[in-house]
Order: structure tokens, then C-alpha cells, then sequence
């Protein structure tokens, strides 16, 4: 693949970096230039404060107020991480567009309504592989996995409902750090960095104003 125009970010960096964000990721995800655009990786940490890393998908951003909803297993390594340490970090990349974003804030369980909605969306079977599986738990082999979701498709019936488990749902990744960096010329990247306060409680966060500044690369 040929090497995507050098660009720059803006000479007067934006107050808000998040429509800047905004238009990148809808550019990302609007083409076909590869599977799962909307993939980033997440970090946690565990139990011994040692960092944990996977690839996720954003099925939700939020430019206005600042944060992305994710889905999972909440009894899974990472929701488990998540509900005792409600910091987490991530990283999307989009080498086609010689595009990086860096994002750091706090996480919390999105509202049910909304993780509902989510589930319902999903295919059957996606549905039923959410109640089959216990995510990130050792299981014996491969056949003893398909095994279970055999059986779970059984239970549910040719065609009955398949409601959200009470253990899968949304989480809502609230910003207090956004780093825009894109490719330049000679490995001169142009690289900007904000954060802002952010306050809240329960299930909802609001932020204060963003203080941007550019960074050498």
C-alpha cells in the first residue's frame, strides 16, 4: 500500500479536540479499507497494578460530551478490571490514513436501556454466544465450547427470545485525555495533546474545557 498524504493538525490547535476525533473515526469506519475500523485497543490494570491489553470495538462516540461505549462480559478480565479500577487507556490506529489517537479517562457501566438496545441489535446467535460463554474462564477444549453454545441455542428454542444477560453489557469510556498524532514527512509527525477535568457520579460524567498543547514527536 502506498503511503497515505502527510498531513498536519491545525496551526492554531482546535479548543476541543473531540470533532477534530470526530471526523476521523467517521472517515475511518465510512470506507472499506479494512475489517473492524472501529477496533482500539484497551489497557486495564490488574490486581498486582501490572497493565492488561486488548483489542475492542467502539460501537458508540460521543463528541459532544466525550466518551465511547464499549460492550462485553462484565465477568470477564477486563469488566472485573473495570469495576475496581474505573481508569483505562486506548489507542486507535489507522495506518491507511497515517492516523493515531491516544485516549486515557475513567469507565463506567453504561445505563441499561442502552446496553439493552445494543443487545438487541445483535444477531441470535451473537446472543446466544453471550449467554454460552464465560468469558476469559479456562474451558477444556474447543468441541467442549462449541458443546455449550449447542446447548444454549437449544434452551433459548428455535425462535424464542434471547433477553441481555445481566452479566453483558455497555461501558462508557469518559475522556480526560485526547492525543491526536498524525504521520509526517522524514518521521516528523505532527502530535497534539488535551486534557480537561472531568466530574461526576453514578453513571454519568460532565467535563470541564480541554487545554491543548502540541508535542514534538
Amino acid at each position: 500500500m502506498d503511503h497515505p498524504p502527510y498531513q498536519t493538525l491545525p496551526d492554531t490547535l482546535p479548543e476541543d479536540p473531540l470533532p477534530l476525533f470526530a471526523s476521523w473515526f467517521a472517515e475511518a469506519t465510512s470506507g472499506k479499507m479494512t475489517i473492524n475500523p472501529n477496533a482500539f485497543v484497551l489497557a486495564t490494570t490488574n490486581d498486582r497494578n501490572e497493565p492488561v491489553v486488548r483489542t475492542v470495538l467502539c460501537k458508540h462516540l460521543n463528541a459532544e460530551t466525550g466518551y465511547l461505549v464499549f460492550h462485553t462480559n462484565y465477568k470477564s478480565d477486563k469488566g472485573r478490571q473495570l469495576a475496581k479500577r474505573r481508569r483505562a487507556a486506548a489507542v486507535f490506529y489507522w495506518d491507511w490514513l497515517g492516523r493515531q489517537v491516544r485516549l486515557a479517562g475513567a469507565v463506567l457501566p453504561s445505563p441499561k436501556a442502552e446496553s439493552d438496545a445494543y443487545f438487541a441489535s445483535r444477531d441470535r446467535d451473537s446472543r446466544i454466544g453471550a449467554w454460552a460463554s464465560e468469558q476469559s474462564k479456562p474451558v477444556d477444549s474447543r468441541d467442549e465450547m462449541l458443546a455449550k453454545f449447542a446447548a444454549t441455542r437449544e434452551r433459548f428454542g428455535a425462535d424464542g427470545d434471547v433477553p441481555r444477560p445481566p452479566h453483558w453489557g455497555g461501558f462508557r469510556f469518559w475522556f480526560d485525555m485526547v492525543e491526536l498524532w498524525v504521520a509526517g514527512e522524514h518521521r516528523v509527525h505532527d502530535r497534539a495533546r488535551w486534557t480537561r477535568a472531568i466530574q461526576g457520579h453514578q453513571d454519568h460524567f460532565h467535563g470541564g474545557p480541554w487545554l491543548g498543547t502540541r508535542l514534538q514527536p
